[in-house]
């Protein structure tokens, strides 16, 4: 192992290492989430698994987060269900992979604000405002984007008042100006690349990065290869978005959540399915290169290579996610 490797693997150690975006297969079997295990054996003490998005309802939501607690609980020796950042303290000492929770759109939430007060006691930990498509809360990415609507400000509220990060990724580019300039505390984009490396309406433009930093927020690169370039889920991919975000608004606004989607079969077929949600002329069709949770030390080795401060490199790697937890969580 040569030194810069070594350097890596320590970072690594010393580091609380979070993805704050992970899909696991949204059905109640165990076939995919013992790969979890690989986010372990990749240096990972955190990860936020997607428990719905878009269109599926409030139902469904609550019963995957039913789910997924469940599989979890039954494995305390392994896995540490999140509510506190102290939490995630323990797990890192103890060697557990902590998790999180989180919901892709606030179309499940209806009416009825109360429901993100019990969707972040079931450790839901971030909440995005529109899935691609407009809903009552604002406008998605890949459609007519109308602004944040009046209940979307409410929803900003309460989500302020629960202690749940507003996360603008896949939200349209004018709700989540509007978003930016209502919220008083930090704001996320969990998953999101700089458009000025690959257009594509699921990447952000400048102003949204510079919006994101004013408020103490962080930026997510997202490991999707064709966010990423051309359909480029390389190490190097990766670390170049890091590195427009880093040089634009600091390093302390940038943070890593690959998207990774563990059942990419079933990816494809949902995306095959749905050409409205996914349309073939976004680059939607086709396969879809990923990062994968066993990149993490080469981005870390990578960063290093690019002569990153080793803080900045902690704070890449979860260090950005854990202030924005102890500054938003409740």
């Amino acid at each position: 192992m040569n030194d810069r490797k070594r350097d890596a693997a320590r970072l690594l150690d010393e580091a609380v290492v979070w993805d704050n975006h992970l899909c696991m297969p949204l059905r109640a079997e165990d076939s995919f989430l013992p790969e979890l295990e690989r986010c372990r054996a990749s240096g990972l003490d955190v990860v936020s698994l997607n428990v719905g998005f878009g269109g599926m309802d409030w139902v469904e939501h609550l019963n995957m987060l039913t789910y997924f607690r469940a599989w979890l609980a039954r494995r305390p020796d392994r896995y540490a269900l999140v509510r506190t950042v102290a939490d995630i303290r323990a797990a890192k000492a103890a060697g557990k992979l902590a998790v999180t929770f989180d919901v892709e759109g606030m179309a499940p939430i209806e009416d009825d604000l109360d429901r993100i007060q019990l969707f972040y006691d079931l450790g839901v930990r971030w909440m995005l405002i529109a899935y691609n498509e407009t809903n009552k809360i604002g406008g998605g990415c890949q459609d007519d984007d109308p602004g944040l609507s009046d209940i979307g400000r409410q929803a900003i509220d309460e989500m302020a008042r629960v202690g749940m990060p507003l996360c603008l990724s896949h939200t349209g580019y004018r709700t989540a100006r509007e978003a930016l300039e209502y919220a008083k505390g930090p704001v996320i984009f969990s998953h999101s690349n700089p458009l000025a490396l690959k257009d594509h309406p699921r990447n952000i433009p400048d102003d949204l990065i510079d919006g994101c930093a004013r408020t103490g927020g962080v930026i997510g690169i997202n490991g999707i290869g064709k966010f990423l370039g051309e359909n480029d889920a390389s190490t190097e991919a990766i670390v170049r978005h890091v590195d427009y975000v880093a040089a634009r608004v600091g390093a302390a606004h940038v943070g890593l959540s690959l998207d990774y989607c563990f059942d990419q079969e079933e990816l494809a077929e949902f995306i095959k399915a749905n050409p409205d949600k996914f349309p073939p002329h976004l680059g939607y069709g086709g396969s879809f290169a990923m990062a994968a949770p066993e990149q993490y030390p080469q981005i870390a080795e990578a960063l290093l290579r690019l002569g990153y401060d080793e803080r900045d490199i902690k704070g890449i790697l979860g260090g950005n996610w854990l202030r924005i937890a102890e500054q938003v969580w409740r």
